[in-house]
């Protein structure tokens, strides 16, 4: 039996929003760096190293998932180490001086859509007076930051962190230990929901959280097994959530 909890930190993608997955190198990205770069570097390469740099940063974050407390990678270090390695000086040097908003085009999906469900869930746990807070591992939170006030959710969330502005990447508790002492509840009274075993219920774990959830998504059933790691509970999106939380706040009397 879950305990009713007194506050939610969720994931970002999986969670509350979903997107096709985009080509490895967006031909619009790889247009902005042509001209940032000034034809430096052809548009062929650009958009070979910004694939091959998608997947080497891919498998940069699983790698860093397996260590104790993992941290994100600065803008910067993420375009030197994984796309601009081979390019001319002037060309790495364009791409630094612009690697901030060039993370935020590279994250941003123009095809994110709000789960199912997760406007009521947020809005009857709003009403319910559970504080709400974002945890999730990202390139650029400010393209999460953007999606949800243009889908008019953000002024439901007492806190949004990322990995990108806050420094801890899941399943470093820290991450969720922050987001809970920023909306003022003791982590063990939260539910933590996120689409992930191996990072999002071994983060909620590793912090102490009330109860670790698990939302599917095409994420979770392309992760690898966790035997190790199981969720108190599994929904498969916005409305399972919201029927888990009537449910444990029925059963508290």
């Amino acid at each position: 039996m879950l305990r009713s909890p007194h506050a939610l930190l969720l994931d970002f993608g999986g969670v509350l929003a979903d997107a096709p997955p985009q080509p490895p190198a967006p031909p619009e990205l790889v247009r902005r760096l042509s001209h940032l770069v000034e034809g430096t570097v052809s548009d062929g390469q650009l958009a070979a190293d910004l694939a091959e740099g998608a997947r080497s940063y891919s498998a940069w974050r699983d790698g860093a998932g397996r260590e104790a407390e993992p941290v994100e990678l600065p803008h910067s270090r993420v375009w030197a180490e994984f796309v601009t390695g081979s390019w001319p000086r002037p060309a790495r040097d364009a791409v630094d001086r612009e690697a901030t908003p060039l993370s935020y085009a590279w994250t941003w999906r123009a095809d994110w859509a709000v789960r199912p469900g997760i406007p009521e869930a947020l809005r009857a746990a709003t009403e319910a007076g559970l504080p709400l807070a974002v945890v999730s591992n990202t390139l650029c939170g400010a393209a999460h930051r953007d999606f949800l006030a243009a889908a008019g959710l953000a002024g439901l969330f007492a806190a949004q962190f990322y990995s990108d502005e806050a420094g801890p990447r899941k399943p470093n508790p820290r991450l969720a230990l922050l987001a809970a002492e920023a909306v003022g509840v003791p982590i063990d009274r939260c539910w933590f929901v996120g689409d992930t075993l191996g990072r999002d219920v071994e983060c909620a774990r590793r912090a102490g959280a009330g109860a670790a959830i698990l939302m599917r998504s095409p994420r979770t059933d392309r992760e690898p097994p966790h035997p190790a790691v199981t969720p108190d509970a599994r929904v498969e999106d916005g409305h399972g959530l919201l029927a888990l939380l009537r449910h444990a706040r029925d059963s508290a009397g």
